[in-house]
Parts: structure tokens; sequence; C-alpha cells
């Protein structure tokens, strides 16, 4: 199992991608390990006495020449809103790097990377890494509007880009399994990665399963602790209940008990 380290970053960037998204960009003192996407950190929100327990959050992109993390922090309750409200100049406490990465596409694969709320992070992070020519990659986004999608248009150099939004302002009208990309060329792909909503997620492991592509999804089940420990974000699999923080958080959709 990869060397976890628990250190005090210094927060170099908070600022707002939407109303509810926030980039928050934190730098090291010293080298960074590797990681990888599907990897996640643990933060300890700060000066808040009710809240006592860190908050995951993925690794959205990693610089390691100037060993620096940044992460996408949607707020979803009182700890993440905290951490939205951060100064630069401030220590962030991060547990680091937990959970297992997705697989990585080989060099001929074709695939396709669906994110949705908070799971937008992980699949640009994947695009970013795979080092597939950019007609080889799609990226499927959801969200309710326009104004819930987060401006990405830097990774046009990484791959096709496809928005879905509930109320049609943005791309298609719908959800992501609604959209024409889904819908018409799933056996097109050769690997399928999804990360956002428990329901998001069954629907495309759903269809995943019926076109026999490969598909893996990153579970967003309670965590706490990031250790196995706790024993919060348990998920029945196929081997048994696991520890979706240090099992996962990705896992093969032919593992769960979906």
């Amino acid at each position: 199992m990869p060397k976890k380290f628990v250190k005090e970053f210094n927060v170099i960037e908070n600022s707002a991608l939407n109303a509810t998204n926030f980039l928050i960009k934190v730098q090291s003192d010293t080298e960074l390990p590797e990681i990888k996407p599907g990897q996640f950190v643990n933060i300890e929100v700060k000066e808040a006495e009710d809240i006592f327990l860190r908050r995951p959050f993925s690794i959205f992109e990693v610089d390691y020449e100037n060993n620096v993390i940044s992460m996408i922090v949607k707020i979803l309750g009182r700890g993440s809103r905290k951490l939205t409200e951060i100064k630069v100049g401030s220590k962030l406490s991060m547990v680091y790097p937990l959970g297992k990465t997705f697989t990585y596409p080989s060099s001929d694969d074709k695939i396709l990377l669906i994110g949705g709320g908070s799971g937008v992070a992980p699949m640009l992070f994947l695009a970013k890494e795979s080092g597939l020519p950019v007609e080889n990659v799609d990226i499927l986004l959801g969200a309710r509007s326009k104004e819930d999608h987060i401006n990405v248009d830097s990774y046009k150099k990484y791959a096709n880009l496809h928005y879905a939004s509930e109320d049609g302002s943005l791309g298609e009208k719908g959800y992501v399994t609604q959209h024409s990309v889904f819908t018409n060329n799933l056996n097109s792909y050769t690997k399928i990665y999804a990360c956002g909503p428990d329901g998001m997620m069954r629907a495309i492991a759903k269809e995943a399963k019926a076109a026999n592509v490969f598909c893996e999804v990153s579970l967003e089940n309670l965590m706490a602790c990031g250790f196995g420990v706790c024993l919060c974000c348990i998920e029945p699999t196929t081997k048994g209940n696991l520890c979706v923080c240090t099992d996962g958080p990705v896992f093969n959709i032919n593992d769960l008990k979906w």
C-alpha cells in the first residue's frame, strides 16, 4: 500500500468557479509523492468547533514542479462551505494521497469519462493524465444548469468536451445518460469511467454492463478517516463488504452489487 502523509499545506489560491464550486490550491514545502487520478485527500476543517471529522475531496490537478495540489470544492454542507472561506496564506492540514486510482487506458483505447457534481475533478485529471490523443477521449459533464457547470475549456487540448444540463441551458437537455454521446456511441468505447451522484453512476453501470464495455466508477460514500478504521464507507461487493477509502474509491462495476 502506498505511503500516506499528514502535512500542513500553504493555501496559495481560493477562487470561485461559480456560485457553489471553488478552486483551492495548496503548496507543499517539500517534494510531493506520486499522485494518480481517483485518489483523494482528507482535509481538516479548522476554526469550526462543531465539525470534528476531516472531509474527503478528489484531487483535481498536481503540479510537481511547484509542489502544488489543486482541488475543486463543491459546497455540499457545513464542512465544504467552511473550506471555501479559507484565506490565502492560511494552513491546511491534509492526509494524502488516499485511495486507489483508475486503471489507466492503453495506447489504443477510446475512452469516455463522465462526471457529475463534485465528480468532475477526477475525470478531468484522468483525461489530462491518460496520454491519449484528443480524438480518443470524450468527456461528458452533467449539471442542473449552465450556472452549475464550471469552465473547463482549457481541457480541450486533452479531450472532446460534451455537456448535459437538466434545463437545457448548456449542451443537450437531460441527464448524462440521455446525452447522444452516451446513447448512440457506447459500443465505440473500450473503457468508460465515471464519478458523481450514486444514481448517475448506477445508471451508467447498467448500460455499460449491457454493452459489455469495461467500466470503473469512483464512489462518493461517506468517508471520515481515510484509513479503513471508522467503517463509515463500507460498500457491499462481490468480494464482501469493503472500505471505499482503502479498497476504492475506484471500483470495477463488475465487483459492485449493483
